[in-house]
């Protein structure tokens, strides 16, 4: 059975809230392509300050209605054919659900503060057999994220087929280590919970 609301209206991705605990208190969180803002709604909720970003001025404006205006920045932007709107930022955690432009992931990674949180989600090959996307540029590659992700400390990786809705996907966690992080005395403690 699918969800009859809205795209971008579901709650948050089961994956974006299993790993949200390692977003460091107070972070900063991008959310990327962010629709109708569940997953802002979701840091919003756990006092992450948050940024938006999305090309629907109207998903925007619907995604930040119900959040305090000191509570995020929202940017309406193209970012597949415009400028990148946060160049030189970084944030302590990057949030991408449903969403793939190979040409700004090198930018997404520049975008991670040190100790920063990539939370990724997206359609893999295989979906076209069950719907939408379909298009191979829209649909990762066997093993995609972990090659992209291979500077950064993977701490959780999935790849496989969801059967409500049903759809084939890619899911990674990755932390940005710094070499001051690698130099503690103990590795740092990434909790699966």
């Amino acid at each position: 059975m699918t969800d009859p609301r809205p795209h971008g209206t579901e709650p948050p991705s089961a994956w974006v809230q299993r790993w949200s605990h390692l977003v460091r208190e107070g972070g900063v969180v991008l959310d990327v392509a962010c629709g109708y803002g569940r997953h802002a709604r979701w840091f919003h909720g756990r006092n992450h300050p948050l940024v938006l970003v999305d090309r629907s001025r109207e998903a925007l404006e619907a995604a930040t209605s119900a959040l305090p205006a000191s509570a995020c920045e929202a940017v309406v932007a193209d970012i597949e054919a415009g400028p990148w709107p946060f160049a030189g930022r970084q944030f302590d955690a990057v949030v991408v659900t449903n969403y793939l432009w190979r040409p700004l992931l090198p930018t997404l990674l520049a975008g991670l503060a040190p100790g920063g949180v990539l939370i990724y989600e997206t359609f893999t090959q295989g979906n076209e057999t069950v719907g939408k996307p379909s298009r191979p540029d829209f649909l990762l590659r066997t093993g995609e994220l972990l090659e992209i992700c291979r500077s950064l400390r993977i701490v959780a990786f999935e790849e496989g087929f969801h059967e409500n809705p049903p759809r084939f996907i890619q899911r990674i966690v990755a932390v940005h280590e710094t070499a001051a992080t690698a130099g503690l005395p103990a590795p740092p403690r990434y909790f699966l919970s």
